[in-house]
C-alpha cells in the first residue's frame, strides 16, 4: 500500500498531455482476442489496470511485446478460455473477456468481476445479451460457464444503457451469424472508439453512439494499427485539480466535444473554460467558485466517474450545492474522508447536499476506490497544511505516473 504526501496551497498551473483513455483501452484489449495476428496499440495508457488485463491476456496465450507509446498483441496462439479468479479479482472490466471469448473460442469461464467497491454492479445485462446471442450459462460456485456451438445475430433490447454490457453484446455480435441489433445501448464515446477499433479490424459495426447499433456478422477479423482516444475523465481531473486551488492550465490531446457536461459544470462553478480542436483551457481563482446541482446518468449526462472529484470541488463553493448519484449506489464512500477535512457534505439517499466552506484542513485520509481516491487528491491539494493518503492502488489503477505529473505542474506531493 503506497502513501502520498502533500503539503497544500500551490496554483496547479501549467500544460498537461493527456493519456489514452483507460475506459477504451480496456475494452479495445480484450477486442484484439478477436483478431488473428497481431494488432498495434497506439497510446496504451501505463496504468495498473491495462496491466492486469495485458496479464490476462498472456494466460490466455497472446504475446505481447512492448514499443515506446504502445503494444503489439499478437493473438495468433491463443488457446485458453479460463480467466483466473486471481486475474479477476483485480478489476470490473475484466468482464470484457465474456464476449471476446465467446466470439473467438465459443466458451468463456470467469468469476465475479472485482474492481471498486461502489456498489452491486451485477452483470445480468451482460449475460442477457449473451442470452440473446445464442449462449448458454451456468453458474456453479463462484464461476460463470459460458458455452455456444454457434453465436446467431439477434436484436438486443436493454433496460438500462450499461457500457459494458453493450460492449461485451458488440464483440460476441462481430463474429455471430447474422444480424444484431443493440437497442438501449450505451452512447460514450469509449463505444464509438470500440466501433471503430473493431471496423478498422473488418467488423461491420453501425451506429455506435446513437440508440441503435447494428451489426452485420462476419467470419474473422485482420489485426490492425490503432490509436487508443484520450481520457475524458484524467482530463476532468486535471481541470477539477487546477479549479480547486486557483490554477489555470491548458490540457493537450483533449477532446472538447467529449466533455461538453463536465466543461459546462467548470464554468457554472465561476471557472473560465475554453476549448478548442485538441485542447482544453480553464482558469480559477481560489476562494471564487460558486455552487451547481448535478445529476449524474449515462452519456451525454454528468459522467458518474467525476462525480467524486467534482464532489470535492464543490466543498469550496459559496452556497448550497446538490449531486444525484443515478449509476452507482455507493459513490459517496469518498464523502466522510473529506469531511475529516473540513468539509459539510450530508448524503441523503442518492443525494449528496454540500455546504461550501471557506476553506479545507490537511489530514489523514484513505482512498478507498479510484475516483475517490483522486478526488481526495484533488482535495489535499487545495487544503491548508499537509496531508497523506494512503491507498494509493487504487488510484493508480487509472493514473499514471500522477504524483510527478501533479508535481510538474506545481504542486508539493511525493509518493512513500
Amino acid at each position: 500500500m503506497g502513501i502520498y504526501r502533500i503539503k497544500g496551497g500551490n496554483k496547479i498551473c501549467g500544460e498537461y498531455t493527456v493519456n489514452g483513455a483507460k475506459n477504451a483501452a480496456l475494452p479495445v484489449l480484450a477486442a484484439s482476442i478477436l483478431t488473428h495476428g497481431e494488432c498495434v496499440l497506439k497510446n496504451v495508457p501505463d496504468i495498473k489496470d491495462v496491466n492486469s488485463m495485458k496479464n490476462i491476456l498472456k494466460e490466455l496465450g497472446a504475446g505481447i511485446c512492448e514499443q515506446p507509446g504502445g503494444l503489439v498483441i499478437n493473438t495468433i496462439d491463443i488457446c485458453d478460455c479460463f480467466v483466473s479468479l486471481e486475474r479477476m479479482k483485480e478489476m470490473r472490466s475484466s468482464v470484457f473477456l465474456l464476449g471476446a471469448l465467446l466470439g473467438r473460442c465459443g466458451e468463456a469461464i470467469i468469476s465475479q468481476p472485482g474492481g471498486c467497491d461502489i456498489g452491486k454492479r451485477p452483470i445480468d445485462l451482460h449475460l442477457y445479451a449473451l442470452e440473446r446471442l445464442g449462449v448458454n450459462i451456468q453458474e456453479k460456485e463462484h464461476f460463470i460457464i459460458c458455452k455456444a456451438d454457434k453465436l446467431a445475430g439477434n436484436t438486443i433490447d436493454f433496460t438500462f444503457p450499461s457500457v459494458g454490457a453493450t460492449e461485451n453484446a458488440i464483440m460476441a455480435a462481430v463474429l455471430a451469424e447474422g444480424t444484431t441489433i443493440i437497442h438501449n445501448g450505451a452512447k460514450e464515446p469509449e463505444i464509438v472508439e470500440l466501433q471503430n477499433f473493431l471496423n478498422k479490424c473488418g467488423a461491420k459495426i453501425y451506429g455506435a453512439g446513437s440508440r441503435e447499433i447494428i451489426i452485420e456478422g462476419v467470419k474473422s477479423l485482420a489485426s490492425c494499427e490503432y490509436t487508443v482516444m484520450p481520457d475524458r475523465i484524467e482530463c476532468g481531473t486535471y481541470l477539477v485539480a487546477a479549479a480547486m486551488t486557483g490554477g489555470e492550465i491548458v490540457v493537450n490531446q483533449a477532446n472538447p466535444l467529449d466533455m461538453k457536461s463536465i466543461l459546462q459544470k467548470l464554468i457554472e462553478t465561476g471557472c473560465e473554460v475554453q476549448g478548442k480542436r485538441d485542447k482544453i483551457y480553464l482558469r480559477s481563482k481560489k476562494g471564487e467558485l460558486f455552487s451547481s446541482c448535478l445529476k449524474t446518468g449515462p452519456y451525454p449526462a454528468f459522467p458518474t466517474d467525476l462525480q467524486s472529484p467534482f464532489l470535492a470541488l464543490l466543498t469550496l463553493a459559496k452556497g448550497e450545492s446538490t449531486i444525484e448519484e443515478n449509476i452507482f449506489e455507493s459513490r459517496f464512500g469518498v464523502v466522510n474522508e473529506l469531511c475529516k477535512m473540513g468539509a459539510d457534505v450530508h448524503v441523503i439517499d442518492n443525494v449528496a447536499h454540500i455546504y461550501g466552506v471557506e476553506h479545507l484542513n490537511g489530514g489523514k485520509v484513505i482512498a478507498k476506490d479510484l475516483r475517490g481516491g483522486a478526488a481526495l487528491v484533488c482535495a489535499c491539494l487545495a487544503a491548508e497544511g499537509c496531508s497523506t493518503i494512503s491507498g494509493t492502488e487504487h488510484i493508480e489503477r487509472g493514473y499514471a505516473n500522477f504524483a510527478q505529473k501533479l508535481r510538474d505542474l506545481g504542486a508539493e506531493i511525493e509518493k512513500i
